[in-house]
């Protein structure tokens, strides 16, 4: 087999497997965001049955626009990656198939020229011919070689024959599965845009209630503030104290493992959706307001408890007017905070484990008895939540 030929074998054989994997990994993320996606639409069915719906139910339709759009985006990759892998075969077919037609000439021609030597000079004549002994097993040797070249020569064809039967048969299930792929983004694209059609809908109807709207906002800052208040003071309480005594080996050590963990803590919540994200985001309806958000809103359907992300102390427990209970823990120098709580089930002092449950988060009457918590964690300033729990 040619060199170049083998190389290029090589080569798609790399890719095709490469892709495999790629390809292996994109068929999970979909299939996990079409989980997410009915997740979501069991909490919109909750909320349907509100005669009016609300902001926080705009932000669960606006996450599955953008996890249908992740879909569709997702189908997008695949495909190109198809195409690829498709025109790297049909090169290697190219390839096998010149060297297949190269490889035949060159055994016609050596079988033509064996039979033309050995009708003028059998293979026995040809050893005993020989000036002695020596020359003579030279000879014979020789001919063996030969014969076993026409033999790899031969095996070599019908082994690039095999390989190019399983690389058109793979470019075929390549194509056949982009033809699949492209009449589910299709169906994919049809309900994106019905989503789409709702959400402006829904926009449309919230528009209109600028009063109301603006009224919840005004309470969601009131709690915002009464929050980021109580937890100044607490870390001003705990800076008296730390003047006075360091933090132990113990603490120190929580701290440490805490840190280490980013991006891999557990979710305070077994499942939900994050509906409202850290830092300043503009209003989803009221034009020209934005917010200023210190942590995330997770929203999740059904009975829902609040757990711990990481073992820890609890530092403090209070309630707020509007926001039910908060439950505070330490974890070294970092504090994570758990606001909206009722049936709290931890009390200040207690020593608390990775996953272990603080209480159950307050089910909305008005939100279609959806649970909203909201959560954040603190070390000298406000961080992102979302860069320190695991990703879904």
């Amino acid at each position: 087999m040619r060199i170049k030929t083998i190389i290029a074998i090589l080569f798609c054989f790399l890719f095709i497997q490469a892709g495999a994997q790629t390809k292996t990994e994109l068929e999970e993320e979909r299939t996990k965001t079409l989980e997410e996606i009915a997740y979501v639409d069991n909490m919109l069915k909750s909320t349907s049955q509100q005669k009016t719906a609300g902001i926080n139910s705009l932000k669960i339709l606006g996450n599955k626009v953008t996890l249908r759009e992740n879909v569709i985006r997702g189908m997008g990759d695949e495909i190109l990656l198809l195409n690829e892998r498709i025109e790297l075969n049909r090169i290697a077919i190219e390839m096998m198939e010149n060297d297949i037609i190269a490889l035949k000439e060159d055994y016609s021609r050596a079988i033509v020229n064996s039979y033309k030597s050995k009708k003028s000079n059998p293979d026995i004549i040809y050893i005993l011919s020989a000036k002695d002994f020596n020359q003579g097993y030279k000879r014979l040797k020789y001919l063996q070689q030969v014969t076993k070249y026409r033999r790899n020569e031969s095996e070599i064809i019908a082994e690039l024959k095999v390989q190019v039967e399983i690389t058109k048969e793979g470019l075929e299930n390549d194509l056949a599965r982009i033809s699949d792929i492209k009449r589910k983004e299709e169906v994919q694209k049809g309900l994106l845009q019905n989503e789409q059609t709702k959400k402006q809908k829904m926009i449309r109807s919230l528009s209109s209630k600028e009063k109301q709207l603006k009224k919840e906002l005004e309470e969601k800052k009131r709690i915002a503030k009464k929050l980021e208040s109580e937890i100044a003071r607490i870390i001003a309480e705990e800076r008296k104290k730390s003047s006075v005594t360091n933090l132990t080996p113990e603490q120190k050590l929580i701290g440490e493992n805490f840190v280490e963990n980013k991006g891999r803590l557990p979710w305070p919540v077994e499942r939900g959706i994050i509906t409202n994200h850290f830092g300043v985001h503009q209003h989803p309806v009221l034009k020209y307001v934005t917010e200023n958000n210190f942590g995330i809103e997770i929203t999740s359907s059904g009975k829902t408890l609040a757990r711990s992300i990481y073992k820890g102390e609890v530092t403090r427990i209070f309630a707020i007017s509007g926001a039910n209970m908060t439950v505070i823990i330490r974890h070294g120098k970092y504090l994570s905070v758990y606001n909206n709580l009722v049936n709290v089930k931890v009390k200040t002092g207690d020593k608390v484990d990775t996953k272990q449950e603080l209480g159950e988060v307050f089910r909305d009457p008005g939100e279609g008895s959806m649970c909203i918590m909201k959560f954040m964690i603190f070390e000298e300033k406000y961080l992102d939540p979302e860069q320190w729990i695991a990703k879904i």
